[in-house]
C-alpha cells in the first residue's frame, strides 16, 4: 500500500526549513480542525496533517523518513518505531541515527545552528455594518500582543551588554558526542543543551523582558477595510502578530471580517435585494418612486399594470466587487398594498371600476 507523502500533505518542499513546516502546519490546522471545519472528512484530514507535522518537525524522525519513506525505518508500520530496537540497548551506543551517521556521514540530528524562531500569528474578529463593507474605511483596533523589548531591542541582554558566544558549542549551536562500543566509535550530533541550538548565551539578561527579548503590550493598529469585503474574508497585517523571542521575525495579524445583517437589504454576493411597498393606484397607473440604495437613494419607474411580486433591476446600485472589479445590481421587488379601509367615495369608484369590467359584487 502506498504511504502518504508528508511533505505533500503539508504543502512544503523536501528542503523546507523547520520554520516553514511550522507555519504550514498552523495554517492547515486552523483550516481543517474539526471544531472549525464541519465538512465531511475534515477530521481525517486533520489527523493526517497532525501526523505529518509530528514526523517532519522532529529532526530525527524527519531524517529517517527521508531515508526510508517512514519515520519508523524500512518496513515499519504505523505505531512501530524501528529505532526502538537500538535505543540504548545495543552495546551502549545511541539510536539508529548514530549508526547511519557513522556509515553514511550524516545523522538525524540538527544540521547546524538554529536561527531565532518566528513569532506567532494572531487572529482578530472584526464586525462591521453593511454600509462600511460597501464604501470601505480605515479603522483602528486594539490588540494585546508581544512586541520587541524596547530596553534591549530584542537581544534579551541587559542594556550595554550583548549575547555571548556559547562556550560549550563555541557558537555552532550543536554538540558532538563520541560513544565507544564493541563495534567501534559512534558519533552523535545534538542541539547544544546550554544555548538550545542558538549558539549564544546571555550572562546578564534584560531586566524588563527577563532575557526573552519581548514584552506584552496593548497597541492600536490601523486597518484598511476594502470596499466589497464579505463575511468570512480574511485581512492580513504583516508583522502585527507576536514578536519573536530574541530577534526573530514577528508573526502576522489576521483579521476575520463579519458583516452585520441590514434592516432593509439582503446581500447576495455583489447584489442587493430590497422590497418596496407601493399603492394599488401606483401599481395600476404607474409611477416614479424613491428607492433607498446602499449609498443613498434612486428613482425607480413603475410601469402601469405592475403586478404584485414583480422584480425590477437597478444596474450598478449594488455592492462594489472586491478589488475594483465593477459593481453589482440592486433588485427591487414590489409589494402592492391593499387598503383595509375605504371612504364611501373610494368604494363607489372601485365599484364602478368593477362594474365596467363585468365583475359582480
Amino acid at each position: 500500500m502506498a504511504r502518504d507523502d508528508y511533505y505533500e500533505i503539508l504543502g512544503v518542499s523536501r528542503e523546507a526549513s523547520e520554520d516553514e513546516i511550522k507555519r504550514a502546519f498552523r495554517r492547515l490546522a486552523r483550516q481543517h480542525h474539526p471544531d472549525v471545519n464541519k465538512e465531511p472528512g475534515s477530521e481525517e484530514r486533520f489527523k493526517k496533517i497532525n501526523e505529518a507535522y509530528h514526523v517532519l518537525s522532529d529532526p530525527k524522525k524527519r531524517s529517517q523518513y527521508d531515508r526510508f519513506g517512514s519515520s519508523g525505518g524500512p518496513g515499519a508500520g504505523p505505531g512501530f518505531d524501528f529505532e526502538d530496537l537500538f535505543e540504548g540497548g545495543f552495546g551502549g551506543f545511541g539510536g539508529l541515527g548514530d549508526v547511519f551517521e557513522t556509515f553514511f556521514g550524516r545523522g538525524g540530528g540538527p544540521s547546524g545552528r538554529r536561527g531565532p524562531e518566528r513569532g506567532d500569528d494572531l487572529r482578530y474578529d472584526l464586525t462591521i455594518p453593511l454600509h462600511v463593507a460597501a464604501t470601505g474605511e480605515e479603522r483602528e483596533i486594539k490588540i494585546d500582543h508581544f512586541i520587541t523589548c524596547e530596553a534591549c531591542l530584542g537581544s534579551g541582554a541587559s542594556p550595554g551588554t550583548s549575547p555571548e558566544k556559547c562556550r560549550e558549542c563555541k557558537g555552532t549551536g550543536q554538540v558532538t558526542r563520541v560513544q565507544r562500543t564493541m563495534l567501534g566509535a559512534f558519533t552523535q550530533i545534538a542541539a547544544c543543551p546550554s544555548c538550545r541550538g542558538t549558539g549564544e548565551t546571555i550572562s546578564s539578561p534584560c531586566g524588563k523582558c527577563r532575557g526573552t527579548g519581548r514584552i506584552r503590550k496593548t497597541q492600536t493598529i490601523k486597518v484598511r477595510i476594502p470596499a466589497g469585503v464579505e463575511s468570512g474574508h480574511r485581512l492580513r497585517v504583516q508583522g502585527a502578530g507576536d514578536a519573536a523571542m530574541r530577534g526573530g521575525t514577528p508573526g502576522d495579524l489576521y483579521i476575520f471580517v463579519k458583516i452585520l445583517p441590514h434592516e432593509s437589504f439582503e446581500r447576495d454576493g455583489s447584489n442587493l435585494h430590497y422590497r418596496k411597498k407601493i399603492s394599488i393606484v401606483q401599481a395600476a397607473l404607474g409611477a416614479e418612486v424613491k428607492v433607498p440604495t446602499i449609498t443613498g437613494t434612486a428613482t425607480l419607474k413603475i410601469p402601469p399594470g405592475t403586478q404584485p411580486g414583480t422584480m425590477f433591476r437597478m444596474r450598478g446600485k449594488g455592492m462594489p466587487r472586491l478589488g475594483g472589479m465593477g459593481t453589482g445590481d440592486e433588485y427591487v421587488t414590489v409589494e402592492v398594498e391593499i387598503p383595509t379601509r375605504l371612504s364611501r367615495e373610494q368604494s363607489d369608484i372601485l365599484k364602478k371600476f368593477g362594474s365596467s369590467r363585468g365583475e359582480k359584487k
